[in-house]
């Protein structure tokens, strides 16, 4: 099987979480300076064969797109055009990295830890990859 790659896509930062080749287990991989992405996933795409990327969607509590909305919907335009044969997916992201700062803070992480923000957006990324898996789960 392929792997799934999950994005969580920031203005500086973007954090980046993805599947073993069984797609069973969600782990994040790391964080990249968002201005090197594109680079950064080229390179991993010619090392790693992914299926599916998966990108956060970051909207308000009314389901509206949030300021980077638009800019998120052109990246994950170019990414399909880019690699027509990986399929790209969207998942909701609202809570993502509250919910990624509370699992630094419940694993037990020191506050100077918890100050990372490259780890709390790589944290999110995996969050996104399991709200992913779940999802199509047949189980659930």
């Amino acid at each position: 099987m392929s792997r799934i790659l999950a994005i969580d896509y920031g203005k500086k930062r973007t954090g980046i979480a993805v599947t073993d080749p069984m797609q069973i287990i969600a782990s994040g991989l790391t964080t990249v300076a968002t201005h090197e992405l594109f680079a950064f996933l080229e390179r991993y795409l010619k090392s790693e064969d992914v299926e599916t990327i998966v990108i956060g969607e970051p909207k308000q509590m009314d389901y509206t797109d949030s300021e980077l909305g638009s800019v998120i919907h052109a990246f994950a335009k170019a990414l399909q055009e880019k690699y027509p044969h990986i399929i790209i997916e969207r998942v909701d992201e609202r809570f993502t990295s509250k919910m990624a700062f509370q699992t630094m803070i419940d694993s037990g992480l020191s506050k100077s830890k918890r100050r990372n923000k490259a780890l709390v957006d790589e944290i999110a990324a995996t969050i996104i990859l399991q709200t992913f898996m779940d999802k199509k789960s047949p189980f659930n």
